[in-house]
């Protein structure tokens, strides 16, 4: 199974602005209003929506008798097995007490599986090896500071895998052909300037892709006694939407996303020999995001699209009826997890934006489906409340794809028009270049219990809808981008969905960004922000981006701006944050993991710093064990637990008290534990 993705997902979340003009009279804290209450419900406890789900991302191993996933051990996540036929029989393989095992794969020979870690959220990323049987985990990459890539793992060499490390050079990384068993590995390509390889299952690297000086990218084939040859070049106005997928098992075709001469990705083959190429799959409204790929050949078997919510095109007609049965098994949004080598067995998913996900079994041979586990069974006692797709037009007539979920019993249907306003959380997604999608999502689940409406946009920038619409955030950061925040915040207000002054704006990454210019490019239309690892100042930003994101500099320069000339410092200094840090009035919480190799520290404490002597509140909450978000679930029931406290007194609704939230934490609150009510005194106990 694949899916679309640059490799690095600069997990920023940023809006554009160019609303109102800061504000030159300092306008007074907001004074807290109460909530309009929804009939009272049970609060659900942070932990049971952002503690560690109780079984989670399942793999079947490729002989099809193993079932691996990832699941608590004395509270932090570690790598178990069972077998297929008696998942009862469940035992763990790994062992680790800190940050916990944090993604898996199967080793083709069916008897390893392979994990990485990383030291306290450095991504510098450790490939690890251990056996079915158990026994102690086999570092494959043991070197200080270097991040490994799996690149490859192929059914004629099943103790072998090809691995990316930068251990040469910080900015790329060299492939190495590496034993599972033994750790041994063999140099098998230096790598000059590549982002990214395709190999086949003789383990010989057939494929890579450049990132160019204009921010495209070229694809090249290895040809006998010439090297590298460029076969493929990709505009910089397709380079988020146009992507290599998969070779086929012969090594003779390549399937792609392609949004080359159309708007919208499709999933394409082309002929290497030949240059021939055949679209395979499209959808009217939505780029080509998934493809299920038979195990065997690698040819395409289904896609998917995800304009509001997921569609299936099924590609190959054996599958139809698989399809068909699946999707009456269980209600929910069905995506294929695993697949066994022989696709008999698959491991499948059914989501849902009021319940936990589901996991099950399905045969292909006698069509059976098997519930396996629910990922958070706890979620089932309380009751969630719908999140509702709609379209926002923006002020230049884009559709912003967008969710919205109301506290329960607001009496909003379909149409999401509430009884009554209430007070609203415009939570921002990260990247920019990611989306927001329908199902259940914590933030939303959390914040509609607690008596808030929470909006999602899916402004400009994001991907998913077409070149179009992703290239028209092209240095749109802090300016059309933000720009279609605030027309969604004006369409909830029209709507009576929320009021003037009863609207808080959080997010990570690009969405701590877009927390950041909503309180310093729109001072008054925000109530309060919180900010989890957002940049401030977009110069520092991208003058310390990690090593290995070299290649994507041009990327960067184009749809950011580019810090290697004036003229582009000049709108990175304008679209920043920390430029309008004295137009902040409200409110903000910010949390920050020191170890963030994306977005460093001194991005937070910028802007801290420049808060600091205005007497604006802020509160600076540090985890020192973190990098780029917080994945240890005593530290993210900390910050949520403050996060709580802080919308409570910004927007009048309901919060869990602190209780046992800092216990196993990390936090350290560098700065306005007292602008918090109840804070101070709790850290102390």
């Amino acid at each position: 199974m694949s899916r679309i993705g640059i490799p690095f997902l600069l997990a920023l979340a940023l809006s554009s602005c160019h609303g109102e003009p800061p504000a030159v009279t300092p306008t007074p804290k907001p004074t807290p209003q109460a909530a309009d209450k929804p009939p009272v419900l049970p609060l659900i406890p942070r932990t049971v929506l952002f503690g560690n789900p109780d079984k989670t991302e399942p793999r079947l191993s490729p002989d099809g008798k193993w079932l691996s996933y990832l699941a608590p051990e004395k509270g932090v996540l570690n790598l178990w097995v069972a077998p297929l036929a008696d998942p009862s029989k469940a035992r763990a393989l790994t062992h680790d007490t800190g940050r916990g095992v944090r993604g898996a794969e199967w080793a083709y020979d069916s008897q390893h599986v392979l994990y990485v870690q990383d030291d306290g959220g450095d991504e510098n990323w450790r490939l690890f090896s251990v056996g079915v049987e158990g026994g102690k985990s086999l570092d494959l990459t043991p070197v200080k500071g270097v991040q490994a890539r799996l690149v490859h793992r192929s059914p004629k060499k099943p103790t072998t895998v090809l691995v990316g490390l930068n251990e040469r050079d910080k900015k790329w990384h060299d492939v190495f052909a590496v034993d599972v068993t033994t750790g041994n590995r063999t140099l098998l390509e230096k790598n000059e300037g590549f982002a990214s390889y395709l190999a086949n299952d003789d383990l010989e690297l057939v494929l890579a892709v450049k990132n160019t000086d204009d921010g495209g990218s070229e694809i090249f084939r290895k040809v006998p006694k010439k090297g590298w040859v460029s076969i493929l070049a990709v505009p910089p106005d397709d380079a988020l939407t146009t992507e290599p997928q998969v070779l086929s098992r012969d090594g003779k075709n390549l399937f792609l996303l392609d949004s080359r001469g159309r708007d919208r990705a499709v999933l394409a083959r082309l002929e290497l020999d030949t240059g021939k190429e055949e679209v395979l799959a499209e959808d009217q409204k939505a780029d080509v995001v998934e493809v299920l790929t038979n195990p065997a050949t690698h040819e395409p078997e289904a896609a998917a699209a995800v304009y509001a919510q997921k569609s299936w095109l099924v590609l190959d007609p054996k599958l139809t009826d698989d399809f068909t049965r699946l999707a009456k098994a269980f209600p929910g949004e069905l995506d294929v997890v695993s697949q066994s080598d022989d696709n008999r067995h698959w491991l499948v998913s059914y989501s849902l934006d009021t319940g936990p996900k589901r996991t099950a079994h399905y045969d292909r041979t006698t069509h059976a489906v098997t519930p396996l586990f629910v990922d958070r069974p706890e979620l089932a006692k309380y009751e969630l409340a719908p999140m509702v797709p709609v379209t926002i037009r923006a002020r230049d007539g884009l559709e912003l794809v967008s969710y919205v979920t109301f506290p329960r019993g607001a009496g909003a249907g379909p149409d999401a028009k509430p009884a009554q306003p209430y007070p609203m959380v415009l939570f921002v997604h990260g990247g920019p270049w990611s989306r927001d999608h329908w199902g259940l999502n914590p933030w939303h689940q959390w914040l509609a219990n607690r008596g808030y409406v929470v909006l999602s946009v899916n402004y400009r920038g994001s991907t998913g809808f077409g070149k179009a619409f992703v290239n028209a955030g092209d240095k749109q950061w802090a300016a059309k981008m933000h720009d279609d925040l605030l027309d969604a915040v004006s369409w909830a207000v029209e709507r009576r969905i929320t009021r003037p002054g009863q609207v808080a704006i959080m997010g990570g990454s690009y969405g701590g960004y877009a927390t950041l210019v909503g309180l310093s490019f729109t001072p008054s239309t925000f109530a309060c922000g919180v900010d989890i690892v957002g940049p401030s100042n977009l110069v520092t930003l991208l003058e310390s981006i990690p090593p290995y994101w070299a290649s994507y500099r041009a990327t960067f320069s184009r749809r950011i701006g580019d810090p290697r000339t004036e003229e582009g410092r000049r709108l990175l200094r304008e679209r920043s944050p920390l430029s309008r840090a004295d137009a902040i009035v409200r409110p903000l919480l910010i949390g920050q993991g020191r170890n963030d190799p994306r977005v460093k520290p001194a991005e937070s404490e910028q802007i801290v710093g420049a808060m600091k002597g205005r007497g604006v509140p802020v509160t600076y909450v540090v985890y020192p064990d973190e990098g780029h978000g917080f994945a240890r679930p005593e530290n993210r029931d900390s910050f949520n637990a403050i996060a709580e406290a802080f919308l409570k007194q910004c927007l009048g609704g309901r919060r869990e008290p602190f209780g046992k939230a800092f216990e196993g934490a990390s936090l350290e609150v560098v700065e306005g534990a007292d602008d918090i009510e109840g804070l101070a005194p709790a850290l102390q106990r």
